[in-house]
């Protein structure tokens, strides 16, 4: 039997929270009057529960029972790492 859960693909902006990570979904559809291709983006909360994803890491999110008032999806796993940034003051000499 096919598997109904959605299953969407994004970038992680946020993981400031313990076990949660907001991710951008983004998108594009033509407008249906005028014909323009228009981007749209959407941000989802999802439950990260051993807080692997940081920011900019490439998701998969999956559709799930409600966790908690708003945060309705899970990290099923982690496409591509974000590159390292090194974020330690320089020192000069």
């Amino acid at each position: 039997m096919q598997e109904r859960r959605k299953r969407l693909t994004g970038q992680v902006v946020s993981n400031k929270m313990q076990k949660t990570v907001i991710v951008v979904v983004r998108r594009t559809r033509r407008h249906p009057l005028y014909g323009k291709v228009i981007s749209l983006s959407k941000r989802y909360k999802a439950h990260d529960e051993h807080n692997d994803c940081m920011m900019g890491d490439l998701v998969r999110i999956v559709e799930s029972r409600p966790i908690s008032g708003d945060k309705h999806w899970l990290v099923e796993t982690i496409l591509q790492r974000a590159a390292q940034v090194d974020t330690s003051p320089m020192v000069v000499a």
